[in-house]
């Protein structure tokens, strides 16, 4: 079977083949920003609108990719084109045929000194596509997660603004840390320096309150694609929703708890801190958008990630 290709500045090469300088700023000084989209067979979900928030997000670090994000997005869906060589029709909507869609650029090759702005020749220009793995997942669309805080608050926005998506990802690493020390499987819940609920490791929250859905607003947290999707599906089954300030304790007392990310959609919790989230199963609301993301991409979401788990 031929090797995956990628993308990489100019160049589209065997994966293996792919290499960058040790002395390009993604390695110096993870100056990398980056967006992650997946596949519903094997079509792109809101690739376009990646692709607006990785150019607000070049825009705010002065990173020039070099290329228009109509460039972008051609190169985006060419590479993709070249990685599915074969076009059979996908017959049921449990393919596990998806994939990864992650974009990568630095800021190009670092020079060492008093100026960490300063670089050699244009942007490192990243694309690759890899199979979408949702086996880490699968069981917590039945059972739910344990989501737990971490002992670590999450970068203020007055420091780095958690709107720009980056590859500076040591921060949320260690949370993560931190979480399974509680738990192996917990999934983190980081909050910020004043205790209000920010985000995942590489997602958003979501409680449901007295048949209110709510989330932290973006001034702490990445405004999610996923997280949009959200709010958008709750629009539309006359969900109402909130966009505010929680804290621990409307996690505690929420009645629903879940999480939103790229590669699973939304992940149930029905722990919080070793406490149940309402009477501990993945409450009705949760399962009518799970269900109305199904019928929104033509893939049950759930027998997809179950499909991929060992027989």
């Amino acid at each position: 079977m031929p090797s995956r290709m990628v993308y990489l500045s100019g160049e589209y090469l065997a994966e293996q083949e792919a290499k960058i300088s040790i002395f390009d700023s993604a390695v110096m000084l993870g100056d990398t920003v980056t967006e992650s989209t997946r596949t519903f067979r094997r079509r792109p979900f809101k690739l376009e609108r990646h692709i607006r928030r990785l150019y607000k997000s070049l825009k705010v670090t002065r990173i020039d990719p070099g290329m228009s994000p109509e460039q972008m997005l051609r190169t985006t869906l060419d590479l993709l084109e070249r990685n599915f060589p074969q076009h059979e029709a996908v017959e049921s909507g449990d393919s596990s045929e998806d994939c990864w869609i992650v974009h990568n650029i630095s800021r190009g090759l670092s020079i060492a000194g008093a100026d960490p702005t300063r670089q050699q020749g244009g942007a490192t220009v990243m694309i690759f596509n890899q199979p979408l793995d949702l086996t880490s997942w699968a069981s917590f669309y039945e059972h739910g997660c344990h989501a737990v805080t971490a002992m670590s608050r999450a970068t203020p926005s007055q420091s780095l603004d958690a709107r720009i998506k980056n590859r500076s990802r040591l921060a949320y690493t260690l949370a993560e840390m931190e979480v399974k020390l509680v738990d192996p499987l917990a999934q983190g819940v980081i909050v910020d320096i004043q205790g209000n609920i920010a985000e995942n490791k590489g997602g958003n929250i979501f409680a449901v309150s007295e048949g209110v859905l709510q989330t932290p607003t973006s001034a702490n947290s990445l405004a999610g694609l996923s997280r949009e999707t959200v709010l958008e599906l709750a629009d539309t089954l006359g969900i109402p929703t909130r966009q505010t300030l929680l804290q621990p304790y409307d996690l505690y007392t929420a009645d629903e708890l879940f999480f939103t990310s790229t590669p699973y959609c939304i992940m149930p919790a029905t722990q919080f801190n070793g406490l149940p989230v309402g009477d501990g199963a993945v409450g009705p609301i949760t399962q009518r958008l799970l269900q109305a993301w199904s019928e929104l991409v033509g893939v049950d979401i759930v027998k997809q990630a179950r499909n991929q788990l060992p027989a």
